[in-house]
C-alpha cells in the first residue's frame, strides 16, 4: 500500500454493498453506504492516543465516518481511530 496515514488514523477498504436482496437487484443509486470495512493501513497513534488497530483488522464504523478517497481505482475510507465503533472477531 502506497498510502500510509499519519498520526491516529486509518485507511479502511469498506466491505461492498449489497447487489441484491432476495432475488430484487438493487440499482448503484439505492444501495446503502456499508458500515464494515477492513484495515488496510494504520497510523502509528499519538503521544495521546495509542493505535489499537492494526492492519487486517475487520471494524464497524458510523454511517457518516471518515473521507471517501480513490486510490487506483479502489475506493477507501480516511478515518480517525475513535471513528471505529468496533472491532469484528
Amino acid at each position: 500500500m502506497n498510502i500510509q496515514p499519519l498520526a491516529d488514523r486509518v485507511l479502511v477498504l469498506p466491505a461492498p454493498a449489497e447487489e441484491k436482496v432476495g432475488g430484487i437487484i438493487i440499482p448503484d443509486t439505492a444501495k446503502e453506504k456499508p458500515l464494515q470495512g477492513k484495515i488496510v493501513a494504520a497510523g502509528k497513534g499519538t503521544k495521546d492516543e495509542e493505535m489499537i488497530l492494526k492492519e487486517g483488522d475487520q471494524v464497524l464504523y458510523g454511517k457518516y465516518a471518515g473521507t471517501e478517497i480513490e486510490f487506483e481505482g479502489e475506493k477507501y475510507l480516511i478515518m480517525r481511530q475513535s471513528d471505529v465503533l468496533a472491532i469484528i472477531k
